[in-house]
């Protein structure tokens, strides 16, 4: 997939209205701190699209970044950050949840994982949410270039294991320095959308079954 042209064409906040796209949309979520913003200008090969910090918990919105004039990327807020109160936590997971049974063009979600850790108990609930609401997520594992390439194969072992994951469910090493994995994820998006038009159906993607 070439990356054409990218807008960032909507933020919501916790009180905002979602819009309704018929553009198709892929939803990437994760913990706080795990390389989200990285990952989202490395697949857009710009250098600061979406806005990289050190400290967690930035990325406090719904950001839809629409890619070529044909779907969107939509950047979800962290999980996990410690540093607010409980009761803004509990906001930010209900307006996740809003997006994800309200969405009607959502298609494939993706979840990063930072690959050096066995997920946490946030992420575990993370994972059992977007199953919960239909989707089988694409894991993709985050700073792989930190690890060698045994200790990525064990690591990958490990997670699917604490994940539950089938072993058709998708494991993708990522690295935003070294762009490794980029090619996947966006082979993956596009297999997506290739699929959809083939088949005529708007639901024909990694997304909601039954």
């Amino acid at each position: 997939m070439v990356i054409r042209s990218v807008v960032l064409d909507c933020v919501c906040g916790i009180t905002s209205r979602l819009p309704a796209h018929e553009a198709p949309e892929f939803a990437f979520a994760g913990r706080s701190n795990v390389g989200k913003s990285s990952l989202v200008n490395a697949l857009l090969n710009r250098k600061a699209f979406a806005r990289v910090s050190q400290e967690p918990g930035k990325t406090r919105t719904i950001n839809y970044y629409l890619v070529n004039e044909a779907f969107y990327l939509t950047d979800l807020p962290g999980y996990g950050y410690a540093r607010v109160s409980a009761e803004t936590r509990a906001k930010w997971g209900a307006m996740i949840d809003r997006y994800f049974r309200t969405s009607g063009s959502l298609k494939a979600v993706f979840l990063l994982l930072d690959m050096r850790h066995e997920p946490s108990a946030e992420d575990l609930k993370m994972y059992a949410r977007i199953v919960e609401y239909g989707f089988r997520p694409a894991v993709i594992l985050t700073k792989a270039d930190k690890l060698s390439a045994n200790e990525q194969a064990k690591m990958k072992a490990v997670i699917r294991r604490v994940l539950g994951m089938p072993q058709d469910g998708i494991l993708i090493p990522f690295s935003s320095v070294k762009k490794t994995g980029r090619e996947e994820v966006l082979q993956l998006m596009e297999s997506f959308l290739g699929e959809a038009r083939e088949s005529g159906d708007p639901e024909a993607f990694c997304g909601p079954q039954g």
